[in-house]
């Protein structure tokens, strides 16, 4: 299975847990945007824009220190082999890709030498490079998109385990079973594995937590139930073990089953309000009831399988991803209807760090280098926000309406970048 292919199924609790967002305009409501519809097989997510069309890069300067690292990262995971499967994508080919990394990454390091950075930026970008913007959902009336994307935060937990089952450690995490399937081109699951050589679908949550089918696999085990849960929604964890270690723990496979909601169907039953829908009121929620867990968790077949992976978190092109400049979006169809690995620029508004009640309009720009689960259309786009409570809280409050732009240098300058990098 190769390691690139792995899928870290981030995705923000906050909104993979809701039901489609309403337009509502004076009293009136309208359809509401499906910001889940998926394109049409084969069709993807970005159109090339004219000069003219392009947004005001000027303001892209708040978060100029994290994207070095980053850039870098998109760059190792362009050296490998399997990365060429994934493009060209419209008129982006590899050589063009890793081009435009290598041009980035000196534009964002030359801004930071400038009296005026967001201006060298600007003016950089709209002579250098070409820009792609995001069709976003569907118009609900139909007859074309609407070029909104709805951005979610995700982020990585750190939580109390211990190795083996003791006192309040009862919930358990599983390192990756030896009958599982998967295909040896692409690293997607089919199944299990049987002793005749045929396969048959993976055991799903349900069978995996309430049978047992996976005795002697435990990795390690949580105080929580609901917590395990997030982990294996989440992807990743940092974990305080019992004696004094901090353990990394990352994606290392899923069973197969399609990501469903357990929220929606909540909401619809009445139990929760979609403003209770978050990752600290859901876990009170089923704190104060636990019968209900078997019900809503296990509606959701999907879980994944982890090992120990210091250096992370990981996302799912197998390199890490930073705070505030990596996202996520749908890599769970083929063609990718985005192109992984490439710098985007995000137009939406933010939580506050220092107070996630108050949005900021953010303009800038982050790597794509993450999917998740949920995340299966143009329309949504997740922000990693990094690692603990702080994140988590931030994380929470990301629920946005904005726009998506990708950029890749002019094809004419292609070989500089290349040549100049060999």
């Amino acid at each position: 299975m190769s390691l690139s292919s792995h899928l870290a199924l981030r995705l923000a609790l906050a909104l993979s847990l809701l039901p489609s967002l309403l337009i509502v305009t004076g009293c009136h409501k309208k359809k509401p945007i499906d910001f889940y519809g998926e394109l049409p097989p084969g069709q993807l997510a970005l159109r090339k824009l004219s000069p003219a069309e392009y947004p005001d890069f000027s303001r892209s300067t708040w978060n100029l220190a994290m994207l070095p690292g980053a850039i870098d990262h998109s760059i190792e995971y362009m050296k490998h082999p399997s990365s060429k499967a994934y493009y060209p994508y419209l008129d982006i080919t590899h050589d063009r890709a890793v081009a435009s990394l290598h041009a980035f990454r000196e534009v964002v390091t030359a801004a930071t030498r400038q009296p005026n950075p967001g201006q060298y930026i600007d003016t950089t970008i709209k002579r250098d490079f070409e820009v792609y913007k995001s069709i976003g959902a569907p118009k609900p009336e139909g007859g074309g998109y609407t070029e909104i994307v709805l951005f979610t935060g995700y982020f990585t937990p750190i939580y109390e385990a211990s190795t083996t089952r003791q006192g309040p450690f009862q919930w358990p995490l599983y390192r990756r079973p030896n009958d599982l399937a998967v295909d040896p081109a692409t690293g997607e699951t089919i199944g299990r594995q049987l002793p005749d050589g045929k396969t048959a679908p993976y055991f799903t949550r349900a069978e995996i937590e309430g049978q047992n089918k996976l005795a002697g696999l435990e990795l390690v085990y949580l105080k929580s139930r609901w917590e395990a849960y997030v982990v294996t929604v989440q992807g990743s964890a940092r974990l305080r073990m019992t004696d004094g270690r901090m353990l990394e723990i990352g994606y290392h496979g899923h069973n197969g089953h399609e990501y469903t909601s357990p929220g929606r169907q909540m909401v619809a039953d009445g139990l929760i309000t979609r403003q209770q829908l978050n990752v600290k009121s859901l876990g009170a929620y089923f704190a104060a009831n636990p019968a209900a867990m078997d019900k809503y968790l296990w509606l959701n077949k999907r879980t994944v399988f982890f090992t120990e992976r210091p250096g992370g978190p990981f996302g799912s092109l197998n390199v890490p991803v930073t705070s505030f400049a990596s996202i996520a979006t749908d890599k769970n169809q083929r063609p990718n209807i985005y192109p992984r690995a490439m710098p985007a620029f995000l137009k939406v508004p933010i939580p506050r760090t220092d107070n996630p009640e108050q949005n900021w309009d953010f303009n800038g720009f982050m790597m794509d280098q993450d999917s998740g689960g949920a995340i299966r259309a143009a329309g949504r786009c997740d922000i990693y926000m990094g690692v603990g409570d702080q994140a988590e809280r931030v994380a929470g409050h990301q629920l946005n309406e904005g726009e998506l732009y990708y950029i890749a240098v002019r094809p004419e300058l292609v070989g500089k970048y290349l040549s100049a990098k060999q």
